[in-house]
């Protein structure tokens, strides 16, 4: 059976407070457009043409922001993970920041579908004082169209590091057993759209005050918010997709400056 393979990488640099296009590659279904902004910031939006992944896919993003450029990162829609005959679809997305950069990885959600199976690896490599917000959202099948998950596998492995050595490790999965006792207080508690939302950046932990005040005034979702060592981490869970993103539109200006990507729709 044919099998999806697509890499998209890009690498901003700062030439005299400008931010330049050095380098971009785009092959297989993977793409990658930086759209006209007029924001300080520039956006880049990752594509995976082919819709979704299966088993035995493979994609991979990259994206190099060099000393002092800011920059935000999405993707142009959700990323779909269809039901597979046995083999692992594979994700990798590899980030860096240069010393006084900043990106914003804002990826729209990754839905899962019944007997996915998915492994994720997202690593982000800050240098000197660089900083990076980061979003992951899941999304346990849709809501809209009845859809109940019994049988998924999903890894997602995502590390930070500062100057090489590792500063946030995140380990999460979804598994059979997971899903099984998907109504449990200790589980998901119901909980069919899951975000974790970190900033690690000098003085993040400033953040959280302001966090669980915003947080305390969202409608339709359950969290939490803790920081230390030049992070701040915000968990969160709704009984469906859409009122986490709403949520989330209304959460991450506590973090960033501006609006959320022109791509996403609220």
């Amino acid at each position: 059976m044919q099998r999806t393979r697509g890499r998209a990488a890009v690498r901003l640099s700062d030439n005299a407070g400008r931010v330049r296009l050095v380098d971009l590659h785009q092959s297989g279904s993977a793409k990658v457009f930086l759209p006209r902004s007029h924001a300080a910031a520039p956006e880049i939006v990752f594509l995976n043409t082919a819709g979704g992944l299966t088993g035995g896919d493979r994609m991979r993003f990259d994206a190099d922001l060099g000393a002092g450029v800011r920059a935000t990162a999405t993707t142009q829609t959700a990323e779909r993970i269809y039901a597979s005959t046995g083999d692992v679809a594979r994700l990798d997305l590899r980030l860096s920041v240069g010393a006084g950069g900043r990106l914003d990885w804002l990826p729209q959600e990754t839905i899962l579908f019944d007997r996915a199976r998915l492994a994720r690896r997202t690593e982000v490599a800050l240098a000197g004082d660089a900083a990076c917000l980061w979003v992951e959202t899941l999304v346990l099948g849709r809501a809209a169209m009845g859809e109940a998950l019994a049988d998924v596998q999903a890894r997602d492995h995502r590390v930070v590091t500062r100057d090489g050595r590792p500063v946030l490790i995140e380990p999460a999965g979804i598994s059979p057993a997971l899903l099984a006792d998907a109504g449990q207080p200790a589980g998901l508690d119901g909980a069919r759209a899951l975000a974790t939302v970190a900033l690690v950046a000098p003085g993040a932990e400033d953040a959280v005050g302001p966090l669980r005040a915003a947080l305390a005034a969202a409608d339709g979702v359950r969290g939490a918010v803790t920081g230390w060592d030049g992070k701040a981490i915000m968990r969160l869970m709704a009984p469906d997709a859409y009122p986490l993103r709403k949520a989330l539109a209304g959460l991450l200006p506590v973090l960033r400056p501006g609006p959320l990507p022109r791509v996403w729709q609220i």
